[in-house]
């Protein structure tokens, strides 16, 4: 069958492309922002226009029939196109006054961009602010976000990145964790030791560069949420790898195993290259780059975060 020929609702593409894309529809209908029965029968829907299963269900998630992956490679090339056609035609745009959407980590959602925000709309009240807190990476191209605060330096060609700083970091414990465990006085005393964090996997591999060798045991609680993490410690439940200007702002916390080197995680401000020639967006990216650089210069000179 040729799926060209085919004429349907592009809000029920969406809603296929998005669960093919996420594997399951209470993930896809978190993406869209939608309610679970409700992109069950824009998916249904679709089916039933084109007269063809898409899906599968497969334990709790789901999987493309061979007619389902056919149709979403078309499907993709459709919402790249649509992608496109609002970058072009947000790019065009001159005037200041509108809605702009920033995703930054959750530290510096939390930490820095309510005093930004407050600022940003001050000098440009037109503009209304939708912030998004998440240490995964909003895809830019799709128009997730218009603006991005990343923990990586982008590799998309499309994008546009200015560095802002690094954050310095280290191992810390509260007093009352590492009473129960002992000070430790080398990577071998860490052997038996809870720790925090987002992903074992990579913090296994970054503290082994240390001498610090750590098994899946020895990641009891895991959160994305650097807050959180800092929250748990704060708790006595184990050991995380914690930004110092946030661990400063807790003097019961102690950093352990002091003398290792600091580990360092840069921060960038991305913009797509089609939106950075809307005036509202200049607006703002150039208004971040500014006030980023000079919050990241406050920390340092007060040696913390103040909340």
């Amino acid at each position: 069958m040729d799926w060209r020929s085919v004429q349907f609702d592009w809000n029920l593409a969406r809603a296929f492309l998005v669960t093919a894309e996420e594997g399951s529809l209470s993930a896809a209908a978190r993406a869209l922002g939608l309610t679970q029965p409700t992109l069950s029968r824009q998916v249904a829907g679709l089916e039933e226009e084109l007269g063809v299963t898409l899906f599968e269900r497969v334990g709790k998630g789901l999987e493309l029939t061979p007619g389902g992956a056919e149709l979403l490679e078309q499907v993709r090339a459709m919402g790249d196109a649509a992608g496109n056609l609002k970058l072009t035609a947000a790019g065009q745009s001159n005037t200041i006054e509108g809605n702009i959407c920033i995703s930054a980590t959750d530290l510096v959602t939390i930490l820095a961009m309510p005093i930004l925000v407050q600022k940003l709309r001050r000098l440009y009240p037109g503009i209304t602010v939708e912030l998004i807190a998440s240490n995964t990476l909003s895809d830019l191209k799709r128009r997730e976000a218009d603006i991005a605060i990343r923990a990586a330096q982008p590799a998309e060609p499309d994008l546009i990145a200015r560095k802002i700083g690094d954050i310095t970091a280290h191992l810390y414990a509260s007093e009352h964790y590492l009473e129960q465990i002992g000070i430790p006085q080398s990577p071998e005393d860490l052997i038996d030791a809870d720790f925090i964090c987002d992903k074992p996997e990579i913090v296994m591999n970054i503290l082994a560069g240390c001498g610090i060798k750590l098994t899946q045991q020895n990641f009891p609680v895991t959160s994305e949420s650097v807050i959180t993490q800092w929250e748990l410690v704060k708790r006595g439940l184990g050991i995380a790898l914690l930004p110092d200007q946030l661990a400063a702002t807790e003097p019961r916390f102690h950093k352990v195993l002091p003398d290792l080197q600091p580990f360092k995680g840069p921060l960038w401000l991305v913009v797509h290259k089609e939106l950075r020639t809307s005036r509202r967006v200049r607006v703002v990216f150039d208004f971040l780059v500014d006030e980023l650089l000079e919050w990241f210069q406050k920390i340092k000179g007060d040696g913390g975060i103040k909340f």
